[in-house]
Parts: structure tokens; sequence; C-alpha cells
């Protein structure tokens, strides 16, 4: 199908984890002819939230923009739907990976977020969970971040700032930059190539 004939559609569905549930949306999803172009799910506490990017013709999107309310009634979900446009990804010539391990406490994310706003950075994933205190072991936070640059960036610059941060919150933390002349964002987990500079550090 031509691009240009495609609409898109952006789901989010929350409610309670049960056997399953995904299995049943994506079978809907499919036959109502849509395409799901890309997904995340995640279980915060008892619920559930899975997120889809949908594409298809003009009567599979309203197809299932009219059905899946009725579904989710059946599952007892929460549907949000809101239509969207295609758009080209602009060249990210600069990702960086970063994981840390912190005695939890308030602001700790924000301040990792605001490190790489401060670098002019968008954060494309950020994944956190929290472990509970145990014995006499305080609870321990643990994040996960990938950022994106529009421009190349200095390796040793962002490095010593998340560094930095992690020495002043006591925290463990590793970062990983990688930088592509044409990074294609799809091959970032998989792609080692050698016209990519990768630095690590650990803290």
């Amino acid at each position: 199908m031509p691009q240009s004939e495609q609409h898109h559609l952006v789901i989010t569905a929350l409610g309670v984890d049960r056997p399953g549930i995904v299995n049943t949306i994506t079978r809907h999803v499919s036959s109502c002819d849509c395409n799901i172009e890309d997904s995340r799910l995640a279980m915060l506490g008892d619920e559930f939230t899975f997120i889809m990017l949908l594409s298809g013709s003009w009567n599979a999107i309203a197809l299932i923009e009219s059905t899946l309310p009725l579904k989710g009634a059946e599952l007892e979900l929460l549907i949000v739907m809101k239509r969207t446009t295609f758009r080209e990804r602009p060249p990210m010539p600069a990702t960086v990976w970063v994981q840390v391990e912190v005695t939890d406490s308030a602001h700790i994310i924000e301040r990792f977020t605001d490190l790489f706003d401060s670098h002019q950075m968008n954060i494309a994933e950020l994944v956190s969970r929290t472990q509970p205190a145990a014995e006499n072991k305080p609870s321990l936070l643990y994040i996960q971040i990938t950022a994106h640059s529009p421009a190349s960036q200095d390796a040793a610059i962002i490095e010593q700032a998340f560094n930095s941060l992690c020495t002043e919150l006591h925290a463990q933390g590793t970062i990983s930059v990688v930088q592509y002349p044409q990074h294609d964002e799809k091959m970032e987990s998989s792609d080692e190539s050698t016209e990519s500079r990768r630095s690590r550090t650990h803290i």
C-alpha cells in the first residue's frame, strides 16, 4: 500500500493484567486489517499499559476506531485513541544509553532527565523501577535511559556531566555513547558498525 494512502492511529490500552489479554488486542487489530508499526508494553503495579502505533487504509482505521472501545469494555480496559500522521524521523547521529543504580529519593529521575535536556538530547526511552527496602538495605532506584541528539556530540562532555551527577548523587552508573554518520535507530541495539564510534564509561 502506498504510504500516501495509509492512515495512522495511536492507541493506549490500560487495565488489569491477565493471561492472553495482549494477544486478544493484537488479534483484534489484525482482524481489522491494521498493521502494528510500533508498540510498547509496561507493567505498573497490577496494571498494564499497551501502546501501539497502527497503520492501515481509511476503512481499516475507521473500523478499529469503532470496534476497539467495545472490545475494551469486554476486557475492562481504558482505551484512548488519537489519529496521527506518518513522519520520517530526522537523522540522529548521536545516541546515549545510561544505566543508574542509586538510593531512592525524590527528584532523582528529574535530575537525569534534566541532564539530557541541558545537552539538547531527546529522550526516546525511560525505564525505572524501585526495589523496596529490605533488612538494613535502603530502597534502590534503577534507571535506564536512551536519548538521541540531532547533532554530533562530543562524547567526553556528556560522559563528564553524567559521571559528575552520579558522583553527586552517590550513584553507580554506566554510560555508552554511539555516534553514526547516518544513524538508523532500528539498528541501534544490534549494529556495531565500524563506521560508528563507541565510548563507554563506568562510575
